[in-house]
């Protein structure tokens, strides 16, 4: 046997609408987000008694590699961004999307199940998952066993150092027009801060005059990073 067929059983509905942005770990942000279950595992019956668990094991899909390599060319080393994007290690010893079997393991805060019209949603609390990522399976969180005391993570032991975020003038007008309408949430504007204090750009850039851009949710989002501080621009559906 050289491979395996594995069915989907739901879809994720993220925030996170491309790669560029998303943390590069779960729960570095605490942006909520479900899993559109498919038939036939749209049955609350298999759900019951997760609620007993407050977190859960996500196992996905990398589904959008423009350019993922399989096992005809499998490239043995990859870059890191947490290394600075410029130092090769070998594949295996990261997370990276790029990879022999492109699956991902994703732990995260269950919120709840319930079924809205013909639906099962699951809510989550802590994705990193680009909205339409294919779920494979989902397991619950055991903490005696799942979570290891004094375990070694290499090169990224320490969370990610996080910068200040603040908005400039016009960008708050934009803000609190979409405020007005009802068509943005303090939640939401949170949840975008948390995303880009983690400064989203590749590690190899730091250009201060450069305005870059992402979507988020519905809204194209510009954004320039100075230092340790990163200043929204402009906000836009």
């Amino acid at each position: 046997m050289t491979g395996l067929n594995l069915p989907i059983i739901g879809y994720m509905n993220s925030p996170y609408k491309e790669k560029f942005g998303i943390p590069r770990q779960p729960n570095l942000v605490q942006v909520e987000s479900y899993i559109d279950m498919q038939a036939p595992y749209n049955d609350l019956l298999a759900f019951e008694g997760i609620e007993a668990f407050s977190h859960l094991w996500l196992v996905w899909q990398f589904h959008d590699n423009k350019n993922q390599q399989y096992s005809d060319k499998f490239r043995p080393q990859v870059r890191p961004p947490r290394l600075g994007g410029n130092k090769k290690i070998g594949v295996f010893a990261t997370r990276s999307m790029y990879r022999p079997s492109p699956i991902g393991l994703s732990v995260v805060q269950l919120k709840e199940v319930k079924k809205v019209g013909k639906s099962v949603r699951v809510y989550v609390c802590g994705s990193d998952l680009l909205h339409g990522t294919p779920i494979i399976d989902i397991k619950p969180y055991i903490h005696y066993s799942d979570a290891v005391q004094g375990a070694q993570s290499g090169y990224a032991q320490e969370e990610p150092q996080r910068k200040a975020v603040i908005w400039s003038i016009d960008a708050e007008i934009q803000r609190d027009e979409y405020l007005k309408k009802q068509l943005l949430n303090a939640q939401l504007i949170d949840e975008l801060e948390q995303v880009l204090s983690l400064d989203p750009r590749p590690a190899y850039q730091d250009d201060a005059e450069r305005e870059y851009g992402m979507l988020f949710a519905a809204f194209n989002i510009k954004f320039q990073v100075s230092g340790e501080l990163i200043q929204i621009t402009a906000i836009a559906l």
